[in-house]
């Protein structure tokens, strides 16, 4: 676990110290409040901020009373953008109203307020998107149901599928308003309270991560520590969607526009981990939060569509035999143990990742424990089951044609899918460098499992592997990297928080 979470600072600071987003237009604009101005990180900074970041130095340097008035002021101006943007007014004067009051530069008020009068004057005119309004919305109708016959027909992961595809179909309906945010005199649809109340806010994620916890074991990964590194290795695509978010900004001519913070956010879809990315978009880049959030949930749901192609034609058929050792036994004590130590380490060295690790580790020590068996159960059945519904819903609540069928989401959506592959196929390639020095084989495809889509892309593994080898079970070897997955793709999003945020 500590080589997992050192990896994920490393790679980080390296890629937040080699990007620079727009430095020249940085230099050349006005001055700007923190955290809003766009600007590159060197490498010592990098790392200097993350020092700054971590839970050992501020346990002697609490932020002063100066630093937390300027992540306020920024976090207001940024959300005040995000809701202009999609459309929600009221909210959206809120924050403008906040940030006046926070001391924003008046430049910056004027160009809040300049944009939410053009919001109200002309916002029908900014959310046609690719297609005209009837024909688009029609479209994104037809997308829905086809997710609903992927959910039933194949099987596609149907508790993702199937209230993403309703979603879709219900935000979609001309004239209901079932997704639109209040205005003056009246309420809002319901499907925008499920977004957010639970999305927007990050509570839905948290409290699926505490059910993943409630669910998981632990075991495979403690019986066999190093296939942690596999599990490092399968987040590499969050890291490339990175720096491929930043390299569309010149590559389309700025149609599609992506700062540091919102390829952060893109990247971490790269972990195939819908929770993680919709926490870290919560937070960098709320405006494009829908997009973000249906790309990760959609990849993770088509993971037996992606996965097996890249994992065959990286690996031969005799790496698809090997047939690994069997597990040791984990004891109780080493199960009610991990979970505490994993979260002294990120209260140690990433405070931002310990929303999301806490939670994960919550739920897992509930389970452990085996004291508190009506709350594991709650975790692991009724509370997951309800969020998993609102959740589904929301997500497709932002399927509306108008907000996705645009450049930007058609772009997140090719990263997102070219994150995952990379992830997959880096899991793979690590395992066949680590049967170079290893004694005991390891099977590449349990490689595939690093990315966070549990237990789905450990099944895949498995099945892969029965395909080749009809003796060669792999479910449980998969479940080690698959795991580990969960926990890098929390520790990347907290490095990318503490980078960027």
């Amino acid at each position: 676990m500590k080589k997992l979470l050192t990896m994920g600072l490393l790679a980080a600071a390296v890629i937040g110290g080699a990007v620079r987003v727009q430095a020249e237009e940085a230099a050349s604009a006005p001055t700007e409040s923190a955290g809003v101005q766009k600007k590159g990180i060197s490498i010592g900074k990098g790392f200097v901020k993350l020092g700054q970041e971590t839970g050992i130095y501020r346990f002697f340097h609490p932020k002063t009373a100066e630093e937390r008035a300027a992540e306020t002021l920024a976090a207001s101006i940024q959300t005040a953008e995000a809701e202009t943007s999609a459309g929600h007014l009221e909210s959206a004067l809120k924050y403008i109203e906040m940030a006046k009051k926070l001391g924003a530069p008046e430049q910056k008020v004027a160009e809040l307020e300049a944009a939410y009068a053009d919001e109200v004057e002309h916002g029908a005119e900014h959310h046609k998107g690719l297609l005209p309004e009837g024909a688009g919305q029609l479209v994104m109708i037809l997308v829905g149901l086809g997710l609903i016959y992927l959910a039933i027909s194949k099987g596609f992961e149907p508790l993702l599928l199937l209230p993403i595809g309703f979603g879709a179909i219900l935000t979609n309906i001309p004239m209901a308003g079932i997704a639109e945010g209040p205005m003056p005199g009246q309420p809002g649809g319901f499907l925008y309270y499920f977004y957010t109340v639970g999305v927007q806010s990050g509570v839905f994620p948290l409290l699926i991560f505490m059910g993943v916890g409630a669910m998981t074991d632990f075991g495979p990964l403690l019986a066999n520590p190093k296939t942690a590194l596999l599990g490092g290795a399968a987040q590499l695509g969050i890291f490339f969607a990175l720096l491929g978010a930043l390299a569309l900004n010149k590559m389309t001519g700025g149609l599609i526009d992506f700062d540091l913070k919102d390829a952060a956010s893109i990247g971490i879809i790269g972990g195939a981990d819908g929770p993680t990315a919709i926490f870290l978009a919560s937070r960098l880049s709320p405006n494009l939060l829908g997009a973000i959030a249906v790309a990760a949930y959609s990849y993770m749901a088509l993971v037996p569509i992606i996965q097996p192609p890249i994992m065959r034609l990286l690996t031969t058929e005799a790496e698809r035999k090997i047939e690994m050792k069997q597990l040791r036994h984990v004891s109780k004590g080493e199960k009610i143990v991990f979970p505490l130590l994993v979260l002294v380490l990120c209260i140690l060295l990433l405070p931002s990742a310990t929303p999301l690790i806490g939670m994960l580790m919550l739920g897992n020590l509930m389970k452990e424990s085996m004291v508190v068996d009506r709350l594991s159960d709650t975790a692991q059945n009724a509370l997951i089951n309800i969020v998993t519904i609102m959740l589904g819903l929301a997500v497709g609540s932002k399927l509306a044609a108008d907000k996705f069928l645009n450049a930007n989401t058609l772009g997140i959506l090719a990263l997102g899918l070219i994150a995952f592959c990379i992830g997959t196929g880096g899991g793979v390639l690590l395992a066949k460098l680590m049967n170079k020095f290893s004694k005991d084989q390891i099977n590449p495809l349990i490689g595939s499992a690093g990315v966070s889509a549990v237990p789905m892309a450990a099944r895949v593994s498995n099945k892969v592997g029965l395909e080749a080898n009809p003796q060669n079970f792999l479910l449980m070897h998969a479940m080690g990297p698959n795991v580990a997955g969960v926990i890098g793709s929390a520790v990347a999003a907290g490095v990318l928080l503490a980078l960027v945020g």
